[in-house]
């Protein structure tokens, strides 16, 4: 029995340092980005794809800055403390949303929910709301405080998805997947305990 655990345990200390050279370390930081700011937009990424997400950093007029270009096609960002958002807040979704990120946080600009919420919704009946991409993901961790944070959500784009398309509920009496906001732009779907 003894040769055979440590036969088993050999076996597994063989795999785990081979699936650790697998992968490729994380990629560099651009040129005075800081570590501890990666790190902080990191803790909403998956785990899988933790180590290869481009991280970036919003400025005050909308645009960002990348603090590391990563090789997948997960972004991730701090949202703490902008307008509408908990002292801490972190985010990760596709590279192809940025636009609609930007969008997002200069509407909530505004100040109060529901100015943003009116600017977002003539945006979306004028056409110019932007879409997210079909199918990805939004990861989000927020709280009063990095110690308080918690997973805040996670959710799935399917901009222009009803009831109908899905199958899915509008509501989560069910207590599964549902879908928000069916038939827009910003409909999703809200993955339970999440």
């Amino acid at each position: 029995m003894t040769r055979t655990a440590s036969f088993v345990i050999g076996i597994l200390a063989v795999s785990i340092v081979s699936l650790a050279q697998d992968r490729p370390a994380p990629p560099p930081l651009e040129s005075g980005a800081s570590q501890a700011d990666v790190d902080k937009a990191l803790i909403a990424a998956p785990p899988n794809q933790r180590d290869q997400a481009t991280v970036v950093k919003w400025k005050s007029d909308f645009t960002y800055e990348t603090l590391r270009k990563g090789t997948n096609r997960l972004v991730c960002y701090d949202r703490s403390g902008f307008p509408q958002q908990q002292p801490f807040s972190v985010q990760c979704t596709s590279i192809a949303n940025l636009t609609r990120v930007a969008q997002n946080l200069k509407a909530e600009a505004a100040g109060d929910r529901k100015k943003s919420e009116e600017i977002l919704s003539a945006a979306e009946k004028d056409g110019t709301r932007v879409k997210p991409e079909f199918g990805s993901t939004w990861h989000s961790v927020a709280g009063p405080t990095r110690e308080e944070a918690r997973p805040h959500h996670a959710m799935i784009a399917v901009p222009g998805a009803t009831t109908q398309s899905t199958g899915l509920p509008d509501n989560p009496k069910q207590g599964g997947a549902w879908i928000m906001n069916a038939g827009t732009s910003t409909a999703h779907i809200m993955v339970p305990g999440q």
